[in-house]
């Protein structure tokens, strides 16, 4: 198990490293495009006369169904809920991601990096930020994502090893505040833990 954190950690690092290497871009007044295919962290925005898909760094929201069973298994253990709650909780996230960015403008950080997915236009991962709060930290803190996922430390950004610590904060206070998913959780299922 060692083995297998420890090159997931180089992974991702190595992985972030080559996303940093590219140059950044700030689009500002942002506005979400609503759609069925968007999620609690992916999701369509407009920023001037474009369109395009974006995924957010450092979190997993549950997904909304069962086209990746595995992952919506996986998702379910972590959260300690059963596969229809998991669903239901991607329904919920994707509702607060909706109902935070709509009717509103906000700010995306992004050096277009490309994060896989179903469609067949790429989907960047990028930093929404709401203020000076960022969407990640509004998901993980209300309890309807986990910190998960590739991550990177943008030009004149917070190191990531803050942001994945602070996240990792936010969402041991969901979890013990049994705020969103956690709600639901039976806590004997959960898994343990692991400090950042």
């Amino acid at each position: 198990m060692y083995v297998a954190v420890v090159f997931l950690t180089g992974w991702a690092c190595l992985s972030s490293q080559a996303a940093e290497r590219r140059a950044w871009s700030t689009l500002t007044n942002c506005t979400l495009i609503v759609s069925a295919n968007g999620d609690g962290d992916s999701f369509r925005i407009r920023s001037g006369n474009k369109e395009l898909n974006i995924r957010l760094y450092f979190v997993d929201a549950p997904e909304c169904n069962l086209a990746y069973p595995e992952r919506v298994l996986e998702q379910s253990r972590y959260f300690g809920v059963s596969l229809d709650t998991a669903i239901a909780g991607g329904v919920a996230a994707k509702h607060f991601t909706e109902r935070l960015l709509t009717n509103r403008t906000f700010t995306v950080r992004t050096s277009f990096a490309v994060a896989g997915g179903r469609s067949r236009e790429p989907r960047y991962y990028s930093i929404v930020e709401l203020g000076t709060n960022s969407l990640a930290e509004a998901l993980v803190a209300n309890g309807w994502a986990r910190t998960k996922g590739m991550v990177t430390t943008p030009e004149g950004g917070r190191p990531s090893k803050e942001v994945v610590k602070d996240l990792a904060n936010l969402e041991l206070a969901a979890r013990v505040q049994r705020r969103g998913i956690w709600r639901s959780s039976d806590y004997r299922l959960l898994k343990p833990i692991v400090p950042p």
